[in-house]
């Protein structure tokens, strides 16, 4: 059996932190790919790549990606129907 080569989706709290006032690992989420609903830390988060990518658990589409420049930080959530953040 092979090791995982993924983290889980709390792994991109700092990350995010940077960018959100809000915890975005506590947040919901709907895929696109495959309409499974789960809190964005049970999703699978790959860094091996010059940003991250945090796939679904359920069918590895892709729901989110965090690249960081010195001058920017783009963010691409096409994967996710919806990101539902809890109020405080």
């Amino acid at each position: 059996m092979s090791q995982a080569n993924y983290l889980d989706g709390n792994a991109a709290a700092g990350a995010l932190s940077e960018v959100f006032a809000v915890d975005l690992t506590a947040a919901t989420g709907r895929c696109n790919g495959c309409g499974q609903v789960a809190v964005f830390a049970e999703s699978r988060l790959y860094v091996d790549a010059p940003g991250m990518v945090a796939r679904c658990n359920g069918c590895e589409s892709v729901l989110l990606r965090v690249v960081t420049t010195p001058d920017n930080t783009y963010l691409d959530l096409r994967g996710l129907t919806y990101l539902r953040v809890p109020n405080s």
